[in-house]
């Protein structure tokens, strides 16, 4: 007839999550079902896995490729150790030679943690690094020993080095308690896609004052960088041959490193530092860290090279708060690297595990001599999310570039010399990518309902601010935290805790999400429960096995309880 129109028949939308359906299918917020819907624009479901990955945890790129990607990974992982160095090691009283052999330990111990995390632990794409959570109680033990009077001050870095050993050996036994004896298994389960929002995005965000703040201090190498890699490796793509396209995406972070370092020692080298303040040519030239100078050409980090360790409660209580937020912040990481390689969340008692063997690692660092412990390093995640390969051989591989340089000094120290706002400006998009993947969480949640945006929202918010208020808090009172007692180990814990957004993050998110309305179906709904708790349970998701098994049959000689 005439008036009749026929129109194309309309394509079902794609199912949404769970507790988003009406009761005639319709998407819609639990107030407003039945209301019709918006049917313009594209709806995008929510996906387990990351698409269109060219290598997950178990799938390789070619030999080749994964030697690059394994070296890339290595420089990336070497900006938190010169970082850390730098700040401790002259507070100490130590040299440059000093600093020269922190930097290979910590090389040396990153290797084995590393291979530790991706055979035994986690079984994720994730480098083991020197945390920037050890600085406080460490910065306590060096004030202890500064007041006290010493031959010279190489002889005050031994002892406090001995000190920091003793106290690295004891806290670590925390670490190996919670995860072994399942107490972090537990914790772990409280754990929903809530709180994860949250505590991974502040995983990224919290180590802000790593990133442009750095940059700030040499504007001149820093600034560059960071323009060059984004225009390079996101706009420059769109213009190159097809052929190029993997590699651009893949390799341009490391080009533009050495771009950028050859920037650096050009002005150096012609003298635009010459008149500079001594911190900013510190930061600036490519000749102050005197590090190529001072590193010797071999040498095997060894057990106990400080001298005997020194046992002391004190330090011990007060480093047993940096060992916590080091557990907590490879916990939010481990999300973060699971989602970003294409793996399932990792499940309860892979955490448990990855976190004792976590603590078995610094205790062979006490025994090493590191300056502080290790956890999960947050660039080399952000780092599988920007090349989108999240092989784990790439990460093993990248142990053996760590060993060699650290045993091998001169070569090692040559890298080590990059100056730090070009590692900074290479935080700022690494730290970046692994925040905003925490937000790709809420997928699996109800994002209208108003209980999930005040728990995200209020933790978001307070694991940000309350960090900040401590850090403010020390710049102005000579690196005393809020918390001071009259137990020093006591104020140690408690800064190292309230310092750390993670934590802060976790603490508040979990307790209101594990306490507010928790005995209703469709806030469980809402909450992603019917989606997260297959994950957790231990034949609830076959994948699991999959991502998670270990290499070779442990079960049939160790008991199921002592591995699981």
């Amino acid at each position: 007839m005439g008036g009749e129109h026929h129109h194309p028949p309309v394509q079902a939308p794609p199912m949404a999550p769970p507790g988003m359906m009406g009761p005639s299918g319709m998407m819609g917020p639990p107030g407003m079902m039945g209301l019709p819907m918006m049917t313009g624009g594209v709806i995008h479901p929510p996906n387990e896995q990351l698409l269109n990955l060219p290598c997950c945890v178990h799938s390789n790129p070619t030999w080749i490729e994964v030697v690059l990607l394994a070296f890339m990974h290595y420089v990336i992982m070497l900006g938190s150790i010169v970082m850390i160095s730098s700040i401790l090691v002259p507070q100490m009283g130590g040299n440059h030679g000093d600093k020269a052999r922190v930097i290979q330990t910590f090389l040396f111990m990153s290797g084995i943690n590393t291979l530790f995390q991706t055979f035994l632990g986690s079984r994720l794409p994730t480098v083991m690094n020197a945390s920037f959570a050890f600085i406080i109680p460490v910065s306590s033990i060096i004030s202890d020993y500064s007041n006290r009077t010493y031959l010279n001050d190489h002889t005050r870095f031994l002892h406090t080095m001995r000190a920091i050993q003793g106290a690295l050996i004891v806290s670590s036994c925390l670490s190996m308690v919670l995860g072994f004896s399942k107490a972090w298994y537990y914790l772990a389960k409280k754990l929903t896609p809530v709180t994860i929002v949250p505590i991974v995005c502040v995983v990224g965000i919290g180590l802000l004052e790593w990133g442009f703040p750095q940059v700030g201090k040499c504007v001149e190498i820093g600034l560059p960088m960071l323009i060059l890699f984004v225009v390079v490796q996101q706009y420059f793509k769109s213009y190159a041959p097809e052929i190029a396209h993997n590699f651009i995406e893949r390799y341009s972070l490391l080009l533009c490193i050495f771009i950028i370092w050859t920037f650096a020692a050009i002005l150096t080298a012609a003298g635009a530092y010459n008149h500079a303040s001594l911190k900013g040519q510190l930061h600036c030239r490519t000749d102050k860290s005197f590090l190529i100078s001072s590193a010797p050409w071999i040498r095997i980090p060894y057990p106990f090279q400080w001298g005997t360790p020194i046992f002391n409660a004190s330090h011990s209580f007060g480093m047993m708060g940096a060992v916590l937020v080091a557990s907590i912040e490879s916990t939010g990481a481990h999300f973060a690297a699971a989602r970003l390689s294409g793996a399932t969340p990792p499940p309860c008692r892979v955490l448990s595990r990855s976190v004792g063997l976590q603590g078995v690692g610094m205790f062979i660092e006490g025994i090493f001599g590191a300056a502080v412990g290790s956890t999960a390093s947050v660039e080399n995640v952000g780092l599988v999310g920007l090349t989108r390969v999240g092989s784990r051989r790439v990460i093993q591989v990248s142990t053996g570039f760590m060993f060699f340089f650290s045993i091998f000094g001169k070569f090692g120290a040559f890298f080590a010399s990059i100056p730090v706002p070009i590692f900074a400006a290479t935080f700022c998009f690494l730290f970046g990518i692994v925040a905003a993947v925490g937000i790709s969480f809420t997928q699996f949640i109800n994002n209208n309902s108003m209980r999930n945006m005040y728990i995200i929202g209020l933790s978001l918010f307070l694991g940000v601010s309350i960090p900040q208020y401590f850090t403010e808090y020390r710049a102005s009172a000579s690196g005393m935290g809020p918390a001071r007692s009259n137990a020093g180990w006591f104020n140690d814990i408690l800064n190292t805790l309230f310092s750390s957004a993670p934590t802060v993050a976790l603490i508040v998110g979990t307790v209101i999400d594990n306490t507010l309305e928790v005995h209703n179906t469709s806030v469980d709904r809402d909450r992603g429960l019917s989606w997260w708790r297959p994950f957790q349970r231990k034949k609830g998701e076959v994948r699991n096995g999959e991502f998670y098994g270990f290499p070779i049959r442990f079960h049939d000689w160790i008991p199921t309880r002592f591995i699981e």
